[in-house]
């Protein structure tokens, strides 16, 4: 297993090769495999062309990522994750997140803590909520959704051209299966509907269909809020 702590640090005056070196050694990691692993790691969290520059003049978003490969260094099976783009600027989080998705395709068990909501329904596939050390839900994000929701889900549609009313008539007429359809901002569209996965795969198919210039498509991040403050009610 391998962790993330909330608020990390390394040695500013080591490099990552050295850094991960000592770790790899406290951690077991036999000697003749470690370059190798930690040139994976370092591969793995996109900082190979800083392996052997001092940490102490890196960004905390790039410290932060030497930081995520010091967790997976020993190839861990599960990797448990403490809020981990806590202080980063917008371009740290994207990085790491982008890192963490990444490390999805790895056949790894991954538990991540985060109070950021829309962090967590972009990077995650099931959710589970605590509130005073009492687990309350714990399922897909589409299913926890839908539970607070009275069985209705939301989708947002991200478009190149401007919504307007004669588009969401057009999608309304045309898609089967959509309760509502509203307008978010001047290029996105919320969808609810009723149902899960499969209903959300054929409403995606319909709107591409009618060739209206579709450039996202995901569950809203604002639903995972909902269902959090229609589950969890005080935070006393």
């Amino acid at each position: 297993m391998g962790a993330l702590i909330e608020i990390p640090e390394i040695y500013p005056a080591l490099t990552p090769r050295e850094a991960l070196m000592m770790i790899a050694e406290i951690r077991g990691v036999p000697r003749s495999e470690r370059n190798k692993r930690i040139e994976e790691a370092v591969s793995d969290v996109r900082m190979e062309e800083w392996i052997d520059r001092r940490i102490g003049k890196f960004s905390k978003g790039m410290k932060q990522r030497i930081c995520v490969a010091s967790a997976i260094l020993s190839d861990p099976c599960v990797l448990l994750l403490d809020e981990p783009t806590t202080g980063l600027d917008p371009r740290g989080m994207t990085e790491v997140r982008g890192i963490i998705k990444s490390l999805k395709d790895k056949q790894r068990l991954i538990l991540m803590s985060s109070h950021i909501l829309s962090e967590v329904a972009d990077v995650c596939d099931e959710v589970a909520m605590i509130d005073h050390g009492k687990l309350i839900v714990y399922d897909t994000i589409s299913n926890v959704t839908a539970k607070v929701s009275g069985g209705e889900n939301v989708v947002e549609v991200g478009l190149r051209r401007h919504v307007d009313k004669k588009l969401i008539n057009k999608i309304a007429a045309s898609v089967p299966s959509i309760d509502t359809i509203e307008k978010s901002d001047d290029t996105t569209l919320k969808i609810r509907f009723k149902g899960g996965l499969d209903a959300q795969e054929r409403i995606l198919a319909s709107i591409v269909r009618l060739k209206i210039g579709i450039v996202s498509y995901r569950s809203a991040s604002s639903a995972l809020e909902e269902a959090y403050l229609g589950l969890i009610t005080s935070t006393v």
